[in-house]
């Protein structure tokens, strides 16, 4: 199975009626879970519902959801409101006026507060039942649009992993094939350095010499390092290979392979072999980095 990553974007939109709305989901890396949903007044039911969805499908990330709302149409709708106009005509028709008064024109009676009535989409209520079927329908497909980004984003993570991976064993097996830890390298260099402390002071105990050379070479031993290192890559690519969550697991691992890699460098007593453990230091880190995306 490959891994998720944390990071994806969806979106959900439609219209219903007169408003148009959308909802949007995107999620970053997180330690756990944290949903945040942001919905205008009057819609908290739907948030609540989408939240539910989203903590029932992830298990890390910080999730953002949100829910906007606008009128469909992007101009007012004018009406006229032909009863107020007839009410209005008929009461003047009653009238007598005086005849330094002049007939009420049409301009004038539309701008008589009533008659013309200006829309701008409704208001927006969150218990219009159609608008709530719709508004509680899109999270799903909304989850699921999300979901099928981060598997995506997931499968691309998975190759940079197994790739960094294969780097890891592949410094590993160069630092242990590497000349300078043959036992003959080993003795050669430790001879030459006793050889030069002897030739610095002829006061120093040859013997004593050759037993801290000895000791020396006991701790340079980074034997137990690359098997542990070894022992993690294995452990690294069944988890790559398991099902469910694993980044956790994936960032312990990580630490561990920047400790073994710390020692390795630590006691190389060697510039080739310090170039192997720098490198490996490297593309430890860079997994690492890696393996903050995965869920």
């Amino acid at each position: 199975m490959a891994v998720n990553s944390m990071t994806g974007f969806a979106r959900e939109a439609g219209a219903t009626g007169a408003l148009s709305w959308a909802w949007e989901l995107k999620s970053v890396n997180g330690r756990g879970l944290e949903v945040r949903v942001r919905v205008p007044p009057g819609f908290d039911a739907a948030g609540e519902d989408a939240r539910r969805q989203i903590a029932a499908a992830f298990s890390r990330g910080q999730c953002q959801l949100t829910l906007t709302l606008a009128p469909a149409s992007s101009s007012p709708q004018l009406r006229v409101s032909r009863d107020a106009l007839q009410a209005l005509l008929g009461a003047i028709a009653a009238m007598k006026l005086p005849d330094d008064i002049r007939p009420a024109s049409l301009d004038g009676l539309l701008s008589v507060r009533g008659v013309v009535e200006i829309e701008d989409g409704g208001a927006v209520r969150g218990d219009d039942e159609t608008l709530r079927r719709d508004l509680s329908a899109a999270p799903g497909r909304l989850v699921a649009a999300l979901a099928a980004a981060r598997a995506s984003e997931g499968a691309a993570l998975h190759a940079v992993l197994q790739g960094q991976l294969a780097e890891i064993g592949r410094l590993v097996e160069a630092a242990e094939t590497c000349p300078a830890r043959q036992p003959d390298a080993v003795r050669a260099r430790l001879a030459e350095q006793v050889a030069a402390l002897l030739a610095a002071s002829a006061a120093l105990d040859p013997g004593r010499l050759h037993q801290e050379a000895a000791l020396l070479a006991t701790r340079a031993d980074i034997r137990e390092e690359l098997d542990r290192l070894k022992a993690h890559v294995e452990a690294a690519r069944e988890l790559l290979a398991a099902d469910g969550p694993v980044g956790r697991r994936l960032d312990f691992l990580a630490q561990e392979f920047g400790r073994e890699a710390n020692t390795l460098c630590s006691k190389a007593n060697d510039v080739s072999l310090s170039r192997i453990g720098l490198e490996l230091k490297a593309v430890v880190e860079q997994f690492r980095e890696q393996v903050q995306n995965v869920e």
